[in-house]
């Protein structure tokens, strides 16, 4: 079933293909929030309403639905340039390959799903059609932008919550608990802290990064990560997030989330898709 939807996929791809030598194809946009508008077709208001719910979604699920929309696809069609960015993106968990990645090109009133291949059960391509066709295509013709994304994204929640799916691991949550990267951080610096105060700052950096540097072999994580730890317990940072010289430092603006290592960013999980899905217009 996969071979053959992967093969069908790949002839649909090649008229893209044929197409770069009549003119340059749009380039895929960073993958950088479950909501990317290129187009301004939504209010800023419904832009971050929407990418919340999505990211509560993608936390509490593990699965990933992402919007895109684009001015055109031009002088692609909306398929080979939608099946582009979503193998390109990698929505859905590797493994799993439960993402999800709508299309939505302004200027070409068109609109397309794509469905990976661990959600093709759940959202076989007869319900994503009707998805396009039935829920989404009648409030974009009525000019109800917003509330064709919102439905059509309702719609593909509703479905993705009835399928049996692996629970979303500790990593996708962003929680300290088994995240090694944090471990060896916050040991570094608290144990460097504890050690400065007795031995001094030299000795104290050491130990903090020794201690960090522990960790990070035994759970697995970046040596680098390890060396920063050390870097911060020998400048003495503290929970006040002030430095040896009295400056303000520590970590401020960024998060644990998503899956990615600070700054609260979307990225894509290694989701595999092969073509499923449908396209549409208004």
């Amino acid at each position: 079933m996969r071979l053959s939807t992967l093969l069908l996929a790949c002839l649909l791809w090649l008229p893209s293909l044929l197409t770069a030598a009549e003119g340059d194809i749009q380039p895929v946009p960073a993958l950088t929030s479950p909501v990317t508008d290129l187009a301004d077709l939504l209010p800023p208001g419904e832009e971050d309403a929407l990418t919340s719910r999505l990211q509560a979604f993608s936390l509490e699920k593990g699965s990933q639905i992402a919007v895109l929309i684009v001015p055109t696809t031009q002088p692609e069609d909306i398929f080979s340039y939608s099946f582009r960015v979503a193998d390109n993106w990698k929505l859905g968990r590797k493994g799993v390959d439960d993402g999800v990645l709508l299309v939505i090109a302004v200027q070409d009133r068109k609109t397309n799903l794509q469905v990976g291949y661990g959600l093709e059960g759940a959202i076989p391509d007869a319900r994503a059609k009707q998805i396009l066709e039935d829920i989404i295509r009648p409030r974009f013709q009525a000019g109800d932008f917003p509330g064709g994304v919102n439905a059509g994204v309702d719609a593909l929640m509703k479905l993705i919550n009835g399928e049996e799916l692996p629970a979303p691991s500790q990593e996708n949550t962003g929680n300290i608990d088994g995240n090694p990267l944090l471990i060896a951080i916050i040991a570094g610096i608290f144990v460097g802290l504890i050690v400065r105060a007795i031995f001094g700052r030299f000795f104290g950096g050491l130990a903090g990064g020794g201690v960090a540097l522990i960790l990070a072999l035994l759970l697995g994580a970046a040596i680098t990560v390890a060396l920063m730890a050390a870097v911060f317990a020998g400048l003495g940072v503290g929970a006040n997030g002030k430095g040896g010289r009295g400056r303000r430092g520590g970590f401020g603006g960024g998060s644990f989330g998503g899956g990615s290592f600070g700054g609260g960013g979307f990225s894509g999980g290694g989701g595999g898709f092969g073509g499923g899905g449908a396209s549409g217009g208004w």
